[in-house]
């Protein structure tokens, strides 16, 4: 799987630009500011169907621009594949797959697998639980179709339910709607929690190896936490959908009152474990950024696991961030059969034999004639 070349119209601060890409290493070298993570924004979005920078897609429009457009030809399980994604400052994404026109995001979603890696990343262990989920979620939307349909709806509803419990003090007929929506969001809450609890043993498995490779008198495990009285998150659904059901109506007086629903996968946690401690409360810095270091290598180990081809890696400037320990374990991971792309600002962190290999793409770009 690799990523053959991008076309950028009016997105970040990309006018009109091309660029082409090696199969194996990409370098992607610039001071900052000069549009480094927006190439790999682009690259990302076209796997993800999001900007990890933002939630608004409409933030990606350049400067005084209505429209914008991302198009991508890239090689997936022995396919050629092209994708266009257009945004716009008035509507929704479109997103077109050979030329057609997809019905839904995650009908596109996954066709490209990547596995982003960045300095934000790095805080992952130590960031609140929605940081940890988003990470969940980014790869079972890639890996699991049905997964990003169940989000999709999910979020939907989730939305939905806020605004009424929101406006129900003006409005309180608006509560007829509240058993509705809970008993809606439990079906679908439970399908999303088994999704996660498989990833998560799948997961924390291969990480652990990952960790002890680098660190090998430590031992690095977790578990996935449900806060809606879900005693196993392995149960079959409709087990799940009954405790979930149960919490939810045992709830509803303290929803109406906070205004915010207080059942289901939105609350959940991915919780790591260095020798049976918390991670976020006891590791060192250097212990939480292997922790989030083997948690991106074994995200990457599970798409091969699944498909028989390794995502695309996307190293955002992170060897800036890492000592050199970890820089050396990184590299590791950096193979002629994996296409990679690293943004930097200094070469020098990369050894002879891996330059001679890489395409070096060095931003800005020469200006084309008449500009």
């Amino acid at each position: 799987m690799y990523i053959k070349s991008l076309k950028l119209q009016n997105f970040r601060n990309y006018a009109d630009e091309s660029f082409a890409f090696d199969p194996a290493v990409n370098l992607i070298c610039g001071e900052n500011g000069q549009g480094k993570t927006n190439l790999l924004e682009a690259a990302a979005a076209c796997s993800t169907m999001r900007l990890f920078r933002t939630a608004q897609k409409k933030e990606g429009l350049r400067f005084g621009e209505n429209h914008a457009f991302i198009f991508a030809d890239f090689l997936a399980q022995e396919r050629d594949i092209s994708l266009e994604l257009r945004f716009s400052r008035t509507k929704a994404m479109e997103i077109y797959k050979n030329g057609v026109r997809q019905k839904r995001q995650s009908d596109a979603q996954g066709l490209l697998k990547t596995v982003l890696f960045c300095p934000e990343d790095l805080m992952l262990v130590r960031a609140g639980a929605a940081a940890r989920r988003r990470f969940l979620d980014t790869a079972l939307c890639q890996m699991r179709p049905n997964y990003a349909r169940y989000l999709e709806e999910y979020n939907r509803l989730h939305e939905h339910k806020t605004r009424i419990l929101r406006d129900s003090e003006e409005k309180p007929s608006l509560l007829s709607m509240w058993e509705d929506f809970s008993l809606r969001m439990a079906h679908i809450g439970a399908q999303i929690i088994r999704y996660r609890a498989y990833y998560c043993r799948k997961l924390l498995k291969a990480a652990a190896a990952v960790y002890a490779d680098i660190a090998p008198h430590e031992v690095l495990s977790g578990v996935y936490k449900t806060v809606s009285s879900v005693t196993d998150p392995f149960a079959d659904a409709r087990t799940i959908e009954k405790q979930l059901i149960d919490h939810v109506f045992s709830h509803k007086t303290a929803e109406i009152a906070a205004k915010s629903c207080l059942s289901g996968p939105h609350k959940d946690d991915l919780e790591l474990l260095l020798d049976g401690r918390s991670a976020a409360s006891f590791g060192s810095q250097g212990q939480v950024r292997t922790c989030t270091l083997s948690l991106k290598l074994a995200e990457r180990e599970l798409f091969f696991d699944e498909d028989g081809e390794y995502p695309v890696l996307l190293l955002d400037d992170v060897m800036s961030e890492l000592d050199e320990q970890r820089r050396r374990a990184l590299v590791k991971f950096v193979s002629g059969d994996i296409q990679t792309f690293i943004t930097t600002a200094n070469l020098a962190y990369f050894d002879e034999d891996l330059l001679a290999a890489a395409r070096v793409v060095r931003l800005p770009l020469e200006q084309k004639d008449g500009e």
